[in-house]
């Protein structure tokens, strides 16, 4: 019935399986007591890994979620130590996101859990498979991005 059900609907598929990686992710990083939620960790390795983003707006574009999601975020992972918030020179309440060096460290110790969760994820499926389904996802991100509108 499972099956059946999601014949030709692609995005109760997506949906599903979303859910299902976010549950999933939750859980292990509750399991092994991190001091990062999985959302958080995206956003610290976000900074970390791309020094030109600075700004909560970048952050905002690059994970499309909403404006209050990420400030949300950003308050918490500010309020553990493990960003800086720099006031921006042009005086206005823009702020420049640096990692600090806890927040380095508590990212360092998920690493390796994240590259075990995307193994679990991608198992029996080929780099072939992989990159198709990426190429899919792209486009079909590209027909409707432009269409749906958060604050951001």
């Amino acid at each position: 019935m499972y099956r059946e059900y999601l014949k030709d609907r692609i995005g109760s598929l997506i949906y599903i399986t979303g859910t299902l990686i976010r549950g999933f992710s939750s859980q292990t990083f509750v399991e092994k007591e991190f001091e990062l939620t999985p959302d958080q960790y995206v956003i610290l390795n976000l900074l970390l890994e791309n020094e030109e983003i600075m700004y909560q707006r970048q952050l905002a574009e690059i994970t499309f979620k909403d404006r209050a999601n990420i400030s949300r975020i950003i308050e918490i992972l500010h309020q553990k130590n493990f960003i800086e918030k720099i006031p921006d020179s042009n005086g206005r309440k823009i702020y420049k996101l640096i990692v600090t060096e806890k927040g380095k460290e508590a990212r360092d110790k998920v690493l390796s859990t994240d590259m075990y969760l995307r193994k679990i994820i991608t198992n029996n499926i080929s780099a072939e498979e992989l990159a198709l389904t990426f190429s899919t996802l792209e486009k079909m991100n590209k027909n409707i991005r432009d269409k749906v509108k958060l604050q951001i």
